[in-house]
Order: structure tokens, then sequence, then C-alpha cells
């Protein structure tokens, strides 16, 4: 099968534009408070969750993986550029990270701890975000955890240039409702959301949503009509 041509222009722009992308993006310590606190939090649900590695989808050269992984958790990257992922293998050795896309994992059912989607989605055109959406549900252990962030609004972008260099690919931006729609028809709980306004070097409107895979159900309580119903493993 073809690859969809989105792909096709989202690796070959971040393969021109990977080695300017580092010199302009400031590092994860540079981040704004709150977007800190939510990797942060996100970090610790995941280590005391104890289910499985965290996979940084869209992990670009690394430097948020790096970031998970000082935070105490086993993280790994993926990234369809192979120059970017060049970049984070040369810049942090010790760490995993693999050429992918989010679009089909090379992942197994039930693997992950946690996924991590930080401003890698709005390339993705409206009509993919439902395979997106599903593989994170898939790879995702019962009682997982999903950190999205990403811009937010109604607009579709045709940039020209990106960090200094052409690109080709497009950009989505979508509402926050219609997100949490996506992955709550994904199967994934949306238990915490986060809207902020511009700030920083960010210049449109952006947000994180944290959402967990539900935990499987075990045996041993009564339902209402009498019946043994499942009991929820973990914490809700």
């Amino acid at each position: 099968m073809a690859e969809p041509s989105f792909l096709t222009a989202v690796r070959e722009s971040y393969d021109t534009v990977a080695v300017d992308y580092v010199e302009r993006v400031p590092p994860p310590a540079a981040m704004d408070a709150l977007s800190r606190a939510m990797l942060a939090g996100f970090a610790e649900l995941v280590r005391t969750a104890g289910a499985g590695p965290v996979a940084d989808l869209g992990c670009g050269p690394g430097r948020v993986t790096a970031y998970l992984a000082g935070l105490g958790v086993s993280a790994f990257g993926v990234d369809l550029s192979p120059k970017m992922i060049g970049l984070a293998r040369c810049a942090y050795p010790d760490l995993r990270f693999t050429e992918g896309s989010m679009t089909a994992l090379e992942t197994g059912d039930d693997e992950l701890g946690g996924v991590l989607a930080w401003y890698s989605t709005h390339h993705t055109p409206p009509q993919w975000l439902p395979a997106v959406f599903a593989e994170f549900h898939r790879t995702l252990a019962p009682g997982g955890y999903l950190l999205w962030g990403d811009y937010v609004g109604d607009e579709r972008l045709r940039p020209t240039q990106g960090y200094g260099r052409p690109v080709s690919y497009e950009s989505y931006l979508l509402p926050l409702d219609r997100m949490v729609g996506l992955l709550e028809q994904a199967g994934l709980v949306v238990t915490a959301r986060l809207e902020q306004e511009p700030v920083g070097r960010l210049t449109r409107p952006h947000a994180c949503l944290l959402a967990r895979k539900p935990p499987r159900a075990e045996a041993g309580t009564q339902d209402p009509r009498g019946r043994e119903s499942a009991r929820p493993r973990g914490r809700s």
C-alpha cells in the first residue's frame, strides 16, 4: 500500500529542518511552568501505575524523551524523520529511538504504560486521527496513560517555510472539545484538561489532555441485579 502523502511530506520536511529545529527550539527546561507540570504529573502517574514504558511519539531530536527519562520513567522515542532519529541517537545514546509512524506502531497490544504525543499530531489530517488514537489505545496497557499536548483552534495551515527552511507539511488545528471526543471514541477516558492562551514563544492557543485506557475488570463484586460483575483494578 502506498504511503499517505501527508506522512511523506512530514518526513521530508523534518529531514530538511532537523538541524535548524535543534538550534531554534528551546529545550524542555525552558517550557512554561504549566506544561512542565503536566509532564511531571504524567511521569508520576506512569511510574505509580507500573504498567510499562512510555513511547514518545513524534519525538523529534529526543529532548522530551530524555526529559521524561530524567523524571524516572522508562521512555523511548519514535519519529518519522530519519534525520531527527539520528540526532536523537547521537545526543542520547543510552535511550532507544526508532523510525516509525504513529498511524501504525511497531508495538504490541497492551505494551505501554504511557504514550506521549507532544505537539506531534497537528500534522495529521483530521480523518486520520481516529486511526492514530486507535493505535494509542491498542498499544497502551490497561490503566496506561496518554498525555497529548498541541495547538488548538479551527484552522488549516499551509506554511512554505519552517525553522528557516522550505517545508511541505500542513497543520490542522482543531477545537479542544473535538479532540476530547475523538479520544473518547477511541476508548480513552479523558481525566484532565489544560487550556492556555499564547505564552512565551507559543503564538497560538494550546492545550494538554490527560487520558487513560480503562483498567481491566476483575471478578468479585455483585451488580445491583445480583450477578457477579467486574471490579476495577488499580487506581481510577
